[in-house]
């Protein structure tokens, strides 16, 4: 019987595909559902953990003692205690807003010391599972269907909840002292889940389908194939392939090769949205040396030549030889067209030095043409074609140098070049300044401390602010002699304030984290304090969050020895992670500057409220003054004078002035004994 493998081979892929194509899809369905519920539930467990957080750094002071000395009380007597009452109003006005429907109290024996719905008070619930997890320190959290609930606003019907058992530990890494119950509707979040599920899957089946129907073309072509001598072909495949796709003499990969890698860089950079670069290198005056000298020093030129190119990239980059004198790299990923100007200034100067060949010292150079894709092209060919029009631009306008394909980009990376070349003559030659903006005490709304802000008077920019040239400083190495610039010349302003009889005012200056982490900035703040004899007290450095919670060990010793020198330290953008607060107990600061980003929204945002009124009430507590930063219109002014917060500063107030109107705005001041005439200046 004759066999008929196309038959047979296409009949079993038909049959054993769709099986598995029915199978995945279940599959896929079960487990993004399972994932997607498992994912909401750690999400609302981790945000109701984070309100009883807060909370608890809130209340807990004024009814600890209530909830922990609820033990053996009746319902009775827990509903006549006049401190249940004062609790629910002031547990309602902290989560007003929020998405919570109901929250709970008990206490470490189960027995409900609290509860949004008073029918509820009295109740234990010493053997709920969730309960026990909580009392041992684990925050547990299911979901859960009610045909009705009573919620905080009223009764709800045919609801999905959340509910989640969180430890009341007033002291982080305490015992629980009691346990919160906290439910969230999720009801809309697991409707809107549902339908990404059944969209997910009918475009995976889609998909699937796709392929089933193209692999089964293919299948049916490989039927008629006939394969021989396999072995040995896969065996030869590997030696035949890199004979294939290598240089001979440099060991480089080749030109096919290159083609391949080329269009691999493209597809990826276009697939995950970053850029990349494309360099022809053509070396200069090497025909001369191999018709003067012959193909062996011409050899021994290129594969010295290759070794210094491939030493100027990085592990990540390509490196071929098209043939003859002329090589490709590609950067496969670059944050600007700035990086592969600094590579290919790397590459020039390490062609142009001499090579010893045959006891002769050559000297070559290399003229390099740069497309960046996938904005040059979003092919291969076209991209290759691209950098050699701009490696032969670069030729026309004199060999030795790199030239970009867009001429846009090559006044990019001559703008960045030049700003270098102009931020460091502007320093030398005394061009930059320094503004102060004010900050208020929001009690007297008097001046009590500005800000040092510098500014840059460049004669062909006009008035640069920081933005623009703060990251080229720190990469350039140029940030930790201007920060001692910055740091001396408030010294030396405060010290001519004192010597003039001004009142003494504190003036804060931003550290960069460059700055911070070096090893002389400690150092460095104590020669500039003896150097300007200013009180340290009067100086205050402000540091970023993030370098507290990212390196907290040596930030902390840092600190440590700035304040063993008497100076103020500050965290400015405070906020931006909330578990930061955690963090205050171990750094010995004086001030905290909310961050911005709450400020702009705190009149119309309940939680940026609620964080706001947090940081305030625990700041105080551990007596760290809190400032507000970016404050702008008088609403949210109000709303920090209602919390009592410590000091304000923004626009609404002043915006950074120069020291001729800073003196006059401190003038006004005194004369009128108020801060009323600041705002004439600021005008």
């Amino acid at each position: 019987m004759r066999r008929s493998p196309p038959f047979r081979l296409t009949r079993y892929f038909s049959i054993t595909s769709l099986v598995g194509l029915v199978l995945v899809t279940i599959v896929l369905i079960g487990v993004y559902r399972t994932l997607t519920e498992r994912h909401l539930v750690d999400h609302e467990g981790r945000a109701n953990a984070d309100l009883t957080r807060a909370l608890a750094n809130t209340l807990w002071g004024q009814y600890g003692d209530f909830v922990i000395g609820s033990v053996g009380r009746t319902r009775a007597d827990l509903l006549a205690d006049p401190r249940l009452a004062a609790l629910r109003t002031d547990v309602l006005t902290r989560v007003s807003g929020l998405s919570v429907a109901k929250i709970k109290v008990y206490n470490v024996d189960g027995l409900t010391v609290f509860s949004s719905d008073e029918g509820q008070i009295g109740e234990n619930k010493r053997d709920n599972d969730g309960f026990r997890a909580a009392l041992s320190g684990t925050v547990a959290s299911h979901i859960t269907y009610r045909e009705r609930f009573d919620a905080f606003e009223g009764v709800l019907n045919k609801r999905n909840l959340i509910a989640s058992y969180v430890p009341l530990r007033p002291t982080p890494g305490g015992a629980a002292e009691g346990v919160v119950e906290v439910y969230s509707d999720v009801t809309d979040l697991l409707q809107r889940q549902s339908t990404a599920q059944w969209q997910v899957a009918a475009a995976v089946v889609g998909a699937l389908s796709t392929l089933y129907l193209f692999l089964f073309m293919v299948v049916r072509k490989a039927d008629g194939i006939i394969s021989r001598q396999e072995r040995e072909r896969a065996a030869r495949e590997e030696e035949v392939r890199h004979q294939a796709y290598h240089d001979a003499l440099t060991g480089l990969p080749n030109r096919a090769y290159f083609a391949e890698r080329l269009s691999e860089a493209i597809s990826a950079s276009t697939r995950h949205g970053h850029t990349g670069a494309l360099m022809f290198i053509d070396l200069d005056r090497f025909k001369i040396v191999n018709d003067s000298l012959g193909h062996d020093a011409g050899d021994a030129l290129l594969k010295a030549v290759s070794a210094r190119i491939r030493g100027c990239l990085r592990d990540s980059d390509l490196l071929f030889r098209m043939g003859g004198d002329e090589f490709t790299a590609i950067l496969a990923h670059i944050e600007a067209p700035e990086d592969a100007t600094h590579v290919a200034r790397r590459i020039l100067e390490a062609v142009a030095r001499p090579v010893r060949v045959h006891e002769h010292e050559l000297v070559v150079g290399a003229t390099i043409g740069i497309a960046v894709y996938p904005g040059d092209g979003e092919d291969a060919d076209t991209v290759l074609k691209n950098a050699d029009a701009a490696m032969y631009s670069a030729k026309d306008a004199g060999r030795g140098t790199h030239a970009f394909y867009r001429a846009e980009m090559n006044r990019r990376a001559m703008q960045r070049l030049t700003l270098e070349t102009d931020l460091q003559k502007g320093f030398r030659e005394g061009e930059f300044s320094l503004h102060y903006q004010p900050r208020l005490d929001t009690a007297t709304q008097r001046v009590v401390a500005l800000e040092a802000l510098m500014r840059w008077h460049s004669p062909s920019r006009g008035l640069v602010l920081p933005g623009e040239f703060i990251g080229v400083m720190e990469d350039t190495g140029m940030m930790t002699i201007v920060g001692e610039w910055v740091l001396r010349s408030a010294c030396t302003q405060i010290r001519r304030w004192l010597d003039a009889g001004v009142p003494a005012l504190r003036v804060s200056v931003n550290v960069s984290s460059v700055q911070f982490q070096s090893p002389g900035f400690v150092p460095m703040v104590e020669r500039v304090l003896s150097d300007s004899g200013v009180p340290p007290a009067l100086v205050e450095l402000e540091l970023t969050e993030s370098l507290l919670i990212g390196q907290p060990d040596p930030a902390r010793a840092t600190i440590e020895a700035l304040k063993a020198l008497g100076v103020r330290i500050a965290i400015d953008d405070f906020g931006t992670g909330y578990s930061a607060l955690n963090y205050l107990r171990h750094f010995a600061v004086d001030y905290l500057k909310i961050d911005r980003s709450f400020v702009t929204d705190i009149a119309t945002n309940a939680r940026d409220r609620a964080v706001a009124r947090s940081i305030t009430e625990l700041a105080r507590a551990l007596g760290i003054i809190v400032v507000a930063e970016g404050v702008e219109t008088e609403a949210q002014a109000d709303f920090f004078r209602g919390i009592h917060c410590g000091e304000m500063q923004g626009f609404l107030f002043g915006r950074p002035l120069p020291i001729e109107q800073v003196q006059r705005l401190l003038d006004s001041e005194r004369s009128s004994g108020t801060s009323q005439g600041m705002g004439s200046v600021v005008a």
